[in-house]
């Protein structure tokens, strides 16, 4: 390549005579696959150019020394003659990828891709007396990329179950734009695989497709109909004298139709799905590019076929069950998303949404709370249906039979109105159905339905009451799990301090996180409390496991301590004695607490702290100065060994120093990769803390955000955190 484009180089550097000249261009291209043309002068003269150049712009090729543009006219309307001339007069050379070209006179014009080269040629003397045109054609490789984009296309929209018709038809605007001189067809099989119907053939005459719409399968049938009946590609070369379109001649003569090839589907059992048709205006033999078009198009079309066969058979097959399985499936859905909704009024706003507009286009839902009923839940098709509750009267007459409802515990309609001599007359309503929602024996709400078009039939009111008696145990459960959450928030609030005191010369804060929803009363918890001789005492710990074992566990360790605290002056004898109520056998299991228990009295300017950690996180000291530090007193958990083994551990706080407390529910935190939060992390989380707050409620501020970000809102632990900061 280097020595071609050296020599190249030579002979547009340092001209020799023009026939000598002639000689050098036919030896680098006469064999040359590339297309090669060398223009002389301002005008462009075609001086010199090899077969390919001919072979893809046409043009005479004795055609030399006349411009280019006379010799090629449709290259001025295109530019071409521009974009030389700008190359002669600077001397800067142009280059095109994938540039197009309408070639050939009007009637025979073909499109074409090409990658340009347009260098300038200079004499001896430098002077630019030329241009070197290289170009290599790629007009087939568009093609195909435009093929393998098409095909890729039409393959997602039969994934996508598009409809059949869209696809084909898609398809044959698709090759037809690809190959302007082709028009496509498409014709089906029918279910008795006698004739050929009407598929596609957006380019074809209506009166063309109609008349072959329905077309026999038989020899000497057209292309369509013979390929169909021979299971094999006929070609009809020229339609005017091919025996097979004897019957047909004057019809395609009028559809300016004048040949025809034509491809039989078949599907993957080898089965005749149909004929893909590709016809010409002109009489024509097929090229490589059509015949593989043809086949490519013919597999794709097969694949679109049966693809729309399974799904018609399967929506056939779907009517058939539907009327005895839309019913139970309607009922099993909605009941199923209403059981899904964990709180009472998310249940019930779920089952009115899910009747409309199936059942109904307007619903409400009341329920039977201390003694009055209130809505609690609604929903309307439209705006229209939303606004028909504000008639007057239509409140009333809801009213009316939500109470009907409550009190017998039996469907009420507007029938039952017309029994009971009155008749409904409400703008815009045609009629209702007030069902009972009932759990464990009791009537505790009433789902209204309301008809704005058709009445309410037998049917619906089935489906009403059925999708009612599931909702209503749904609602129910979702009623005792809403209390079950409050009365575990409220335990769980009975086994931490309402508050915490007020500490001279100390600020105090704490936080105390659920897992989950808070469904069962967490091990963690936490204390301050006063002492006699001006002292104060505090803890943190958790116990092992939830639910109410750990609450009596809890308030047990929270009251020994309280009560020993009192009477001992020991931290030690202390926690001695909340391990002694742990361990004295009274309890059907074996309990495990860790703990952090400390007293706290003024020194001088200080806090002194004694502390005793059993088993527990170990507290942390954030210093004035923002050093951090870890309190690490030794001590086993308790409830492990009938004798308490610990030692005290003396802190003292100056002013600005802070005492930092929590759970493992915060340093085991894990992350979306597994990590934990740990230590290391948490003593990060302090320094420093730029919270909208300060002292110990900023600290608790930056733990709380730190882990929340690191392990996010929802962890699978409680977590609680006690922080005392020193004032004085």
């Amino acid at each position: 390549m280097s020595l071609q484009s050296d020599r190249l180089a030579a002979v547009t550097a340092h001209p020799r005579s023009p026939p000598r000249r002639s000689e050098e261009y036919e030896d680098l291209f006469d064999q040359a696959p590339v297309i090669f043309a060398a223009l002389s002068g301002p005008a462009h003269l075609l001086e010199a150019a090899n077969p390919a150049f001919f072979e893809a712009f046409g043009g005479d090729p004795a055609g030399i020394d006349v411009p280019i543009g006379d010799l090629i006219p449709e290259l001025a309307p295109q530019g071409v003659l521009d974009r030389l001339d700008a190359v002669y007069r600077t001397g800067t050379a142009y280059r095109a990828r994938a540039g197009r070209l309408v070639l050939g006179p009007p009637g025979a014009q073909r499109e074409g891709f090409f990658d340009f080269t347009y260098e300038p040629r200079r004499d001896a003397l430098g002077a630019i007396d030329g241009v070197v045109v290289i170009a290599v054609e790629t007009t087939a490789f568009h093609h195909a990329q435009l093929l393998a984009a098409e095909q890729r296309l039409l393959l997602e929209r039969i994934a996508s179950d598009a409809p059949l018709g869209d696809i084909l038809t898609g398809m044959a605007r698709a090759i037809e734009e690809l190959s302007p001189e082709l028009i496509v067809s498409v014709l089906l099989i029918d279910p008795e695989g006698a004739h050929l119907l009407h598929g596609t053939g957006p380019s074809l005459p209506a009166f063309y497709n109609e008349a072959i719409d329905g077309l026999a399968i038989g020899p000497d049938v057209g292309s369509c109909g013979t390929a169909a009946y021979l299971r094999e590609p006929v070609i009809a070369t020229d339609i005017a004298t091919d025996d097979r379109w004897e019957g047909y001649r004057d019809l395609a003569a009028r559809a300016g139709v004048a040949a025809c090839w034509s491809t039989p589907i078949m599907g993957t059992d080898g089965g005749l799905l149909g004929t893909f048709a590709m016809y010409h205006r002109t009489p024509k033999e097929p090229t490589d590019k059509d015949v593989a078009l043809s086949g490519a198009f013919a597999r794709i079309t097969a694949l679109a076929i049966e693809r729309h066969r399974a799904l018609e058979e399967g929506r056939a097959a779907q009517e058939r069950e539907k009327a005895v399985r839309e019913d139970l499936a309607f009922i099993l859905e909605a009941s199923t998303a209403i059981t899904r909704e964990p709180h009472y009024g998310d249940c019930l706003q779920c089952l009115a949404r899910l009747t409309v507009p199936t059942l109904a286009p307007l619903c409400t839902v009341h329920v039977l709370e201390d003694g009055r009923t209130r809505r609690i839940a609604m929903a309307a098709a439209t705006p229209a249906d939303e606004a028909l509750l504000a008639v007057p009267g239509l409140d009333d007459e809801i009213d009316r039979a939500v109470l009907r409802v409550l009190a017998s515990g039996a469907t009420d309609t507007d029938h039952a109105e017309v029994a009971r001599g009155r008749h409904l007359a409400l703008p815009g309503v045609t009629g209702y159905v007030s069902v009972p929602l009932s759990a464990r024996g009791r009537t505790f709400g009433v789902l209204t339905l309301l008809a704005t078009g058709p009445p309410l039939d037998g049917h619906a009111v089935a489906l009403a009451e059925e999708l009612a008696r599931r909702a209503a145990s749904s609602a129910d459960n979702a009623h005792q799990f809403t209390d079950r959450v409050q009365l575990s928030r409220d335990l769980q609030a009975g086994l931490l301090p309402p508050e915490l005191p007020r500490i001279p010369g100390a600020d105090l804060a704490a936080y105390y996180h659920p897992a989950g929803e808070g469904l069962d009363v967490g091990g963690d918890f936490y204390d301050v409390f006063p002492l006699p001789d001006n002292r104060w005492a505090l803890m943190i710990g958790d116990v092992c496991g939830r639910g109410a074992a750990a609450a009596t566990t809890t308030g047990m360790v929270r009251h020994t301590a309280r009560a020993a605290a009192r009477l001992l002056h020991d931290p030690v004898a202390v926690v001695a004695a909340i391990n002694d109520a742990l361990t004295d056998g009274t309890a059907d299991e074996d309990v495990f607490v860790s703990l952090v228990y400390g007293e706290l009295r003024h020194s001088g300017s200080r806090l002194t702290l004694e502390l005793i950690r059993a088993g527990h996180v170990p507290p942390l000291l954030l210093r004035a100065d923002g050093t951090v530090e870890q309190v690490t007193p030794s001590g086993l958990l308790l409830g492990v060994a009938p004798a308490f083994d610990g030692s005290v551990c003396r802190v003292a706080l100056a002013s600005g120093d802070s005492l930092v407390l929590v759970t493992d529910g915060i340093t085991e935190a894990r992350s979306a990769t597994g990590d934990f939060f740990d230590e290391h992390r948490l003593a990060a989380a302090l320094l420093p803390h730029r919270t909208a707050l300060s002292g110990a409620a900023g600290l608790i501020a930056s733990i709380n955000a730190a882990v929340t970000a690191f392990a996010g809102p929802s962890t699978p632990d409680d977590q609680a955190a006690l922080v005392l900061t020193a004032t004085t």
